[in-house]
């Protein structure tokens, strides 16, 4: 949603990475720094695994002393404020599909489908996933990349 008098929201994936990074406080990536700025006028799209995913990453955050109670709670409290949008589950031919061709988890290859299927940037903090997206010509959040 973009703010009036501004552009046009767009749209785009992230993955848990990108999520877990805003709320660490030991880890920071230029591309989960330009989808924390996105996020505040464009609309982030996530696969249902996704809301999993996030609070298991917080929670073993926990348990390595990476982070407390507390915080999880803040950041889970956080991310339910922002305009963040579970998909629909897509059909499993096409992520077991994409999963195969590029050797990806199942989870990994949700984030991929998704982003092709809405035809918008994914932001992810994996190597493989990103690889795989450049091969499907899905764009990728990069740090200085144009929402447009």
């Amino acid at each position: 949603m973009a703010r009036p008098g501004t552009e046009v929201a767009v749209p785009f994936v992230i993955d848990a990475s990108v999520a877990a990074c805003w709320f660490f406080p030991d880890e920071t990536h230029p591309v989960a720094s330009r989808s924390w700025l996105r996020i505040h006028d464009d609309e982030a799209i996530v696969p249902a695994h996704w809301w999993f995913e996030v609070r298991n990453i917080m929670l073993v955050g926990e348990r390595r002393g990476r982070s407390t109670g507390q915080r999880t709670g803040f950041a889970i409290e956080r991310l339910a404020r922002m305009a963040i949008r579970h998909a629909p589950t897509p059909p499993d031919a096409d992520v077991f599909a994409l999963a195969r061709k590029h050797r990806l988890t199942f989870y990994d290859a949700a984030y991929l489908e998704l982003a092709r299927r809405e035809d918008i940037a994914l932001a992810t903090l994996d190597n493989e996933l990103a690889t795989a997206a450049r091969n499907e010509q899905v764009s990728l959040v990069s740090p200085a990349s144009d929402p447009a």
